[in-house]
């Protein structure tokens, strides 16, 4: 999504001497981590530079040319321009906090250009590909969240929205798998109530996620554990309700079989509430 938008971006970008951006999408090279001689250049020369860089692979040294430009010639409409392309070369050179600094610098000095939904969208994918396993550390997925919730809504109709959207539903199952993964293990370890307070807000957070299923089991398993017999009933019940041919809602029924009860609903539940 991102490269075929760059297309869109660059064609009114053509300087005598630039090329198509079909080198644009060619293979990754090494950085080049050095910084440019400060030499002072016309601005045509400077995009020549930058794109025969891109022609060559090299993303880091094409972003740098891009941001002489902006030094260069600040007043300029190519340095506009100018900052989005060196914010999308340092994505492609998955340098995303390079990638994200040139986007909210282009956010913060031009929020009225026609090409400002892009920079949001740059820096949304640059956050959701940082995006780690739910061992670690979430703040990346959380600001992607964000970023991504960002597009959306401020530009709902554009041709980001869409991808926006579908990253937002693996971002939240992403969070709510993390919260799963804790949930889990405080219920090996004996804390259930550590453990209901991590899959309760999985039920209360993120419903439309996959991982919703395996919460109201173990609710179901944690309230049986913890001999809060009505919950444990609420949790399967529910489950069985929303999800009767999942794998989960068999495990929670045979529970409570096994302790000669069944699924049922407890009006007074707050899963009843959140349910109907």
């Amino acid at each position: 999504m991102v490269r075929a938008v760059a297309v869109v971006l660059v064609a009114g970008f053509g300087l005598a001497g630039c090329d198509t951006l079909g080198g644009l999408l060619g293979t990754s090279a090494a950085d080049n981590n050095k910084e440019p001689e400060y030499v002072e250049r016309p601005v045509d020369l400077i995009y020549g530079d930058a794109w025969k860089k891109i022609r060559d692979g090299d993303w880091v040294g094409a972003a740098k040319q891009f941001d002489e430009v902006e030094r260069q010639h600040p007043y300029s409409v190519w340095a506009r321009r100018a900052m989005l392309m060196s914010a999308y070369c340092y994505y492609h050179a998955n340098h995303y906090t390079e990638a994200i600094s040139a986007a909210d610098q282009y956010i913060a000095l031009h929020p009225g250009s026609r090409e400002v939904s892009y920079a949001f969208y740059l820096k949304a994918v640059s956050l959701y590909e940082q995006i780690v396993d739910v061992g670690r550390d979430q703040s990346n997925t959380e600001g992607a969240l964000t970023a991504l919730q960002d597009v959306v809504q401020r530009f709902p109709d554009s041709e980001y929205a869409r991808d926006a959207t579908l990253k937002i539903d693996l971002t939240l199952d992403h969070l709510a798998g993390k919260e799963m993964a804790v949930g889990r293990y405080y219920l090996n370890k004996g804390d259930y109530v550590g453990a209901i307070n991590r899959f309760r807000s999985v039920v209360e957070q993120y419903q439309r996620t996959t991982q919703i299923s395996e919460a109201l089991e173990r609710l179901t398993e944690a309230y049986y554990a913890l001999g809060v017999y009505n919950e444990a009933k609420t949790a399967a019940a529910v489950l069985g309700a929303n999800y009767p041919g999942s794998p989960w809602y068999k495990d929670a029924y045979d529970l409570l079989q096994g302790h000669h009860m069944k699924p049922e609903i407890d009006q007074g539940s707050w899963m009843s509430r959140i349910f109907g």
